[in-house]
């Protein structure tokens, strides 16, 4: 599970190395304020970190700070990795939809070779496609599933392409210019063409109206009879069937088409496996050379039991300073919730940091013997947690350009009940965040000086207790009943939104508790209210500025935000726990007691977790389409018009780092760290260097 971005607060920069817990020496190292003392793993505070905006997207870079202090070897070793990671990009392109690749090659082509006027107000509406196409991995909105589409002509299109070079287009053996152009317009201009992603229109046949190239020639039915034959739910180490799939239809019957070398996508599976096998050479224990031998050995034989094999290895290597995401991981992007989509994620351990997400690891299991949950639907044992702040070094696929901000994994139920799971928070990537957010939002929708005033002082640091609690507590909580089976074989499309939702009321509830000061990470509950503001006003209101007028909500984590939202608001109306408020014709929602609101925080985790236990999809259902997919025209409406005056992208994105290894002969005498600024540059010069698939004819 990852934790996704969330419309940073507000400008400021709020280190938690710089918050003193009650009954630290105020000389002592935890109350140095990073931004005065010298710090090795300090950013370079001159540094640019929002280098382009256009549409709704603004492009962001991150720091590596901290690289420079590890040894060449581990440098050499997250050099391989990266490469590794770099080296599927093109899986999760192809994932995304059939023809992305197609589109990509060609919008680089043009980029590329185009002879013609690039000044004009035509191409830069082009160029503008192109980067939306860029940044989302495909013709697909990135967090709406909508299909995306250029603001230049049809006609325009074609001038492009004719005064292009033709041998750069993907081009079938015999087929002219005009015959190429004749074929890819539609997949780019014709709306009813793949005109969704990933649907989760519970009326509709989810395969067919999706257009990930997770399915081919089957349909929903036929699908969920598939799994639901191979699913043994009295299995007490089941694999989560169909993770590393595509499924279609030979000779009248559905088969799989295994993600492995020797399967579809081994060209870069290929060669994600030499970059792998590099790295394990230079591991830095047994443990850390285990899990990425397991790895490896699950991309050579696809075997699902492996890729369990591997999750185990790596939950239990927990003393590297370096580490790796890599794989087909989140299920998001299935709208059946089966499919993993390939991500990567290479990071450095961020020691300081990380002391406070380690406090939290190390008191688990007194967060689940508290917690409102059923007792039966408690963990007695929480196992293994291991909890830490990572620098990234570079991430790929599904993680990037747009990045979570917080990790939990692996994904397989039983493997986190036996033998624990990693949480992380992604360090750096938050501190970009941090630097580059608009801090007009908290302006014009928190309702006065005291919520604002406590929005900008504690939303920062809430925010990252936030991820830590929703990660490392919320992903790690509750049992499912025996014999009930995975998520995603019972609680079908619902089960990433109920999974998201339920981490996030952990996160909440734990925010307005003494527990939290006890234990030193939080200062005074002002951070909990904070939070609890936050997540009201955002949940309702300020996320309905990424949908265009007239649309739903479709996308698993907008949905937990607003149902939770939602459901608190209605079943605390008659004590008017949040309060809509109206002033000079503008929408607030304002929270008059924040005790009783935890409690209704509280009872809806406990509803969610039963859910899960006992696979209720009828109540997972209701929840989620009664209060979480709806939204109101009118106040929508009202949000795009605020919103649009602040002139600020509601999503962000980031520019990779890139490492480049420093030769002395034949050797590698060190691997430096450079931040480049043009968002296209790097797109190009990706798309040159890890093009590793076939185009789809």
């Amino acid at each position: 599970m990852k934790t996704p971005f969330f419309f940073a607060a507000t400008t400021l920069f709020f280190l938690a190395s710089s918050f003193t817990p009650p009954g630290t020496d105020p000389k002592g190292a935890q109350s140095k304020d990073p931004a005065k003392t010298p710090n090795k793993m300090a950013p370079n505070t001159d540094f640019q970190y929002q280098t382009d905006q256009f549409a709704d997207l603004r492009i962001l870079r991150y720091q590596v700070p901290g690289f420079s202090e590890l040894t060449l070897k581990q440098k050499e070793m997250v050099y391989d990795l990266c490469e590794a990671a770099l080296c599927g990009r093109d899986i999760h392109w192809d994932q995304n939809y059939k023809y992305n690749l197609t589109v990509r090659k060609t919008l680089e082509n043009i980029i590329g070779t185009y002879k013609g006027d690039k000044t004009t107000e035509d191409y830069k509406k082009f160029l503008v496609y192109a980067k939306r196409v860029f940044f989302s991995s495909g013709i697909h909105h990135h967090y709406s599933s909508d299909k995306m589409f250029p603001e230049c002509s049809i006609g325009y299109f074609s001038d492009l392409i004719k005064n292009s070079d033709p041998s750069g287009f993907p081009i079938h053996n015999g087929e002219s210019t005009t015959s190429f152009t004749t074929r890819i317009s539609p997949i780019i201009y014709d709306p009813t063409i793949a005109p969704k992603k990933v649907n989760l229109d519970s009326k509709s046949d989810l395969v067919k109206t999706s257009a990930v190239n997770f399915y081919e020639g089957v349909t929903q039915e036929e699908v969920q009879t598939f799994y639901e034959g191979m699913t043994d739910k009295n299995s007490k180490t089941p694999v989560m069937t169909g993770l590393n799939s595509k499924v279609i239809k030979e000779n009248g019957k559905l088969v799989e088409k295994k993600w492995m070398v020797g399967g579809m996508y081994s060209p870069a599976i290929e060669k994600m496996v030499y970059w792998m096998e590099k790295a394990s050479a230079l591991a830095e224990n047994p443990e850390q050379k285990d899990a990425l031998e397991k790895l490896i050995k699950f991309y050579k034989t696809g075997d699902l039991k492996d890729f369990d094999e591997y999750n185990i290895a790596w939950v239990k290597d927990i003393n590297s300073t370096i580490d790796v995401v890599n794989g087909f991981i989140e299920v998001y992007n299935d709208p059946l919730g089966y499919k993993g989509s390939f991500e990567s994620t290479v990071s450095i351990k961020d020691m300081e940091a990380s002391k406070r997400i380690k406090t939290i690891g190390d008191n688990a299991q007194w967060f689940e013997d508290n917690s409102p949950l059923k007792p039966e639907h408690k963990k007695k044992n929480v196992t293994g947690i291991t909890a830490k702040v990572i620098t990234v070094a570079v991430e790929s696929g599904d993680a990037a350009p747009a990045t979570p901000i917080g990790i939990n994994l692996p994904n397989n139920e039983w493997i986190r009940e036996k033998h624990g799971s990693k949480s992380v928070n992604l360090g750096n990537i938050v501190d970009s965040y941090d630097h580059a957010s608009g801090g007009g939002v908290i302006d014009e929708f928190y309702y006065n000086d005291e919520i604002r005033n406590r929005v900008k002082k504690c939303a920062p640091y809430a925010d990252k207790l936030h991820t830590d609690m929703h990660e490392v507590i919320g992903h790690a909580s509750g049992q499912i009943n025996p014999g009930v089976g995975q998520p995603a074989t019972t609680l079908k499309n619902y089960a990433s939104t109920l999974e998201e939702g339920r981490a996030d009321l952990v996160a909440l509830y734990y925010l307005m508790d003494q527990k939290m000061i006890d234990i030193g990470v939080m200062e005074s509950l002002d951070y909990g209210k904070a939070a609890y503001d936050e997540y009201i006003t955002k949940g309702l209101m300020v996320q309905l500025s990424r949908l265009k007028p007239g649309k739903n909500l479709e996308e698993a984590h907008m949905r937990n935000r607003q149902f939770i939202a939602a459901w608190v608001y209605e079943k605390g109306k008659k004590e008017n726990v949040i309060e809509k408020k109206i002033r000079d014709g503008k929408t607030y929602f304002v929270i008059n007691d924040y005790g009783k609101l935890r409690v209704l925080f509280g009872d809806l985790l406990r509803e969610i977790q039963r859910i899960k236990s006992e696979g209720d999809y009828q109540a997972g259902h209701d929840l989620v389409e009664n209060y979480g997919v709806k939204v109101d025209p009118v106040l929508h409406k009202e949000v795009l018009a605020r919103y649009e005056k602040l002139h600020i992208a509601p999503y962000m994105g980031f520019i990779q780092a890139e490492l480049t290894p420093v030769m002395e002969g034949t050797k590698i005498k060190d691997i430096k760290v450079e931040y480049p600024m043009d968002f296209v540059e790097q797109m190009m010069y990706y798309g040159k260097k890890y093009a590793l698939l076939p185009v789809e004819n």
